[in-house]
């Protein structure tokens, strides 16, 4: 850690003792949250930009036509992925994913996935049934590839990442099988709304929607998605949360959950 680093946490340190933060925040209080979908018009099936804070993510869904996996036929198929641009922080490189890249995209990956956001028995492209030389029929389904963006690094990746995949998703149109361009047959089966809530572990303290001064000092974190149930969980760090501090952390997702919901589906 270098020595502006080290300052930055240990001036975090200093407040969280006195059960204060940097910008004068409660502990379990969000930074103001601000969507706008259809950010990116006339390049992607939907979009959405999302600001928290300083924090600023760009989601885009792109859906193709492709061959769903052999274990499920019958089923679209749906992937997430992050891209860390230098331009959004400092601490960011060129070059392929990074892990931290790679366990966002994976967070927001299994909860969307898990909470069944997407229909994907729905995502078969009508009247695409062929049949090979084999006497097999094959289908055609709908991929959905969402695309995270990070603009600028203020903290709460995940959490902002999240909410503009599922913005981003809920603007989403279907495109028309073999139809020209900007043709559209309506939106995604969208099921459920899964929402992240991400919490931070600072000198045995749990912060809501830290910053990036307040992250130089993070013990350990612990990302829950819910929908009207637990969803999908994942902790980093290498600090730890004990059980109560989980069950404490769960309950509270479910009530901020609720009030990020309402924001994306405005």
């Amino acid at each position: 850690m270098d020595v502006e680093a080290q300052l930055k946490r240990d001036y975090v340190l200093n407040l969280v003792k006195k059960d204060k933060r940097i910008d004068e925040r409660k502990f379990d209080e969000y930074r103001k949250i601000s969507i706008k979908k259809g950010f990116v018009e006339g390049k992607a099936e939907g979009s959405a930009y999302v600001k928290i804070g300083d924090t600023e993510v760009l989601a885009g869904v792109k859906i193709d036509v492709g061959t769903p996996f052999p274990d499920t036929p019958d089923e679209g198929v749906m992937s997430v992925g992050a891209e860390f641009r230098p331009i959004a922080s400092s601490s960011f490189g060129s070059g392929p994913p990074t892990p931290a890249a790679i366990e966002l995209a994976r967070v927001v990956d299994r909860g969307i996935r898990e909470s069944k956001t997407i229909t994907t028995t729905q995502l078969l492209v009508p009247n695409s049934e062929s049949t090979d030389s084999n006497g097999k029929v094959t289908k055609k389904v709908w991929m959905v590839l969402i695309d995270i963006h990070i603009i600028n690094d203020d903290g709460n990746l995940m959490d902002a990442s999240g909410i503009a995949a599922m913005a981003a998703l809920l603007d989403a149109k279907l495109p028309k099988y073999e139809g020209g361009k900007n043709e559209f047959t309506g939106g995604l089966p969208i099921a459920k709304i899964a929402i992240p809530v991400t919490f931070t572990k600072v000198d045995n303290k749990i912060l809501l929607d830290v910053n990036s001064d307040e992250e130089t000092a993070m013990d350990a974190r612990l990302t829950v998605t819910t929908t009207d149930t637990i969803n999908a969980m994942q902790k980093g760090g290498k600090g730890k949360f004990t059980v109560e501090e989980i069950n404490q952390c769960v309950d509270i997702a479910f009530i901020k959950a609720e009030e990020i919901r309402k924001i994306v589906e405005a």
